[in-house]
């Protein structure tokens, strides 16, 4: 058994939710007795920056017109946003461990408002792109601070229901962005059409910020520990290596710096393992304990989150599809992904309760609904029939299977991670999540246009589409796979009585 492992668990059946026996929380600086408005302000704050994800997707046509922007500059207002958020989100989750979690949501939450002011009064693309990469950077040094604190503040028996709320404001951001963003540049509320995307981002994060300094307690940070900047430089040169040309080698044809900045990863990940071993043997404290990664739940919890997150690629291919393909308008776009949004938010208020009942079984069962989702979503359209009943009783179960997973696979990550460092492990798996997003999108979604190639019927696109689905599907079955790998595991440290 893994020392942190063995540390952190207690012995209990495998197809039953662990036991954990956890080290006391870190005191709190401020009494916890409104737990319940605190929760409300950080699900807000993590509610902002998935909202800002789907509303944008729908708003890069009005982009375009509004600003004129090239095509080039609306792949960077996409990827930028992602690369910078990506990138920064596990030092954002150390910051948290450091210096304050309190301290440091608000921090984020003011940068993004901020941010979104930028991007609100831009006058041209440059400008919108600058503050999209501000966004990004703020919404991770938010974002982990919000599993942080959820993590610190109730208990392991709380905990399967709380994550299942975080997990729902995913499903409810999807929902309210598709529909709210297409009927923001719809009806041009006070004359503005892509601005107010940006814009509401205003007084939501304003009424969120009063509620954090009022609600959420400060949980004191490590004493004595100072930032690890060398490892932080060496950790975002790696990541940005791997995560920016997966965002834009597919728009520009994998031009050759793309295989350059590739391989460029592996000798600055060798060098940030070397660096940051050396900093613990050395008495210092590193970026990233590397001890977690010995922990066999956390490594395959990071495996799966990765994977049930390449199907982010769905949303990309789908508004290609109904708007491109079959000339669909953006709020008729956003209702047409209600089904999937429908059953994503009723799969993470479920997820706890199926939890109950069948612990980290459940897993498996939400691949296995992927799985029949896509693959039936993509059979009807291959036969050539448009996105009728079938097709959307198809999207429903892999909503409800991504709702299964999004609160289940964070879980399985921050359930056995101690509670001084649930900061850096909410960073490391906000940005594996990310990581599987940007792969996705490059990787399927390569697919989807090598399908497509140079054709502009309904027909094409339907067939490129249905291609997308299927190999999201086949990824979801090695999900399949690693669950039923984890479950082995667990049933072998902990044999039924």
């Amino acid at each position: 058994m893994d020392s942190v492992e063995g540390k952190l668990l207690g012995r209990s059946r495998p197809d039953r939710p662990a036991s954990p026996a956890l080290p006391a929380p870190p005191a709190l600086a401020e009494p916890c007795s409104g737990r319940g408005f605190a929760l409300a302000v950080l699900l807000v704050g993590a509610f902002l920056p998935p909202l800002d994800f789907y509303i944008v997707n729908l708003a890069l046509p009005a982009i375009q017109q509004g600003l004129r922007a090239t095509g080039s500059q609306l792949q960077l207002i996409i990827s930028c946003y992602a690369s910078a958020y990506a990138v920064s989100l596990i030092t954002g989750g150390r910051l948290g461990d450091l210096y304050g979690r309190k301290r440091l949501f608000i921090t984020g939450l003011i940068g993004f408002i901020l941010a979104s002011a930028i991007c609100g009064i831009a006058p041209n693309s440059s400008v919108l792109i600058c503050g999209r990469i501000i966004q990004g950077v703020a919404a991770a040094v938010m974002v982990p601070q919000v599993l942080a604190t959820i993590r610190t503040l109730f208990s392991v028996e709380e905990q399967p229901r709380v994550i299942g709320l975080y997990g729902s404001v995913f499903g409810l951001a999807a929902i309210v962005g598709q529909l709210f963003g297409g009927a923001l540049i719809t009806l041009h509320p006070l004359g503005f059409t892509w601005q107010s995307i940006f814009l509401i981002n205003i007084p939501i994060g304003l009424g969120t910020l009063i509620g954090a300094i009022k609600f959420v307690p400060e949980i004191r940070p490590s004493p004595r520990v100072r930032l690890d900047l060398v490892g932080v430089t060496l950790l975002s040169l790696f990541l940005g290596s791997i995560i920016y040309p997966l965002t834009r080698g597919r728009e520009l044809g994998w031009p050759a710096w793309t295989l350059v900045s590739f391989s460029a990863s592996i000798p600055l990940l060798a060098l940030f393992i070397y660096f940051e071993r050396w900093l613990a043997r050395a008495g210092g404290d590193p970026l990233v304990d590397l001890r977690l990664f010995k922990n066999f739940t956390f490594v395959m919890g990071l495996a799966m989150a990765f994977l049930f997150y390449c199907i982010s690629v769905f949303f990309l291919t789908f508004g290609i599809y109904l708007q491109s393909g079959l000339g669909w308008t953006p709020l008729a776009s956003g209702v047409a992904i209600m089904p999937y949004a429908t059953g994503f938010f009723a799969g993470t208020l479920r997820s706890a309760k199926l939890y109950q009942r069948i612990g980290n079984h459940i897993l498996g069962v939400g691949f296995g609904l992927l799985v029949f989702g896509f693959a039936t979503a993509a059979l009807v359209l291959h036969t050539g029939f448009g996105p009728g009943l079938v097709f959307h009783i198809g999207l429903i179960c892999a909503g409800v299977g991504q709702g299964f997973l999004q609160p289940s696979t964070v879980r399985v990550v921050l359930t056995e991670v101690e509670p001084e460092k649930a900061g850096l492990a909410a960073g490391v798996v906000v940005s594996t999540l990310q990581v599987g997003a940007a792969f996705g999108v490059a990787a399927v979604g390569s697919v989807f246009f090598a399908v497509l190639d140079q054709r502009t019927t309904a027909a094409a696109y339907s067939e490129a589409f249905a291609s997308a689905l299927a190999v999201a599907a086949f990824l979801q079955i090695i999900g399949i796979v690693l669950a039923a790998t984890l479950n082995n595991h667990r049933r072998r440290l902990f044999p039924p009585d």
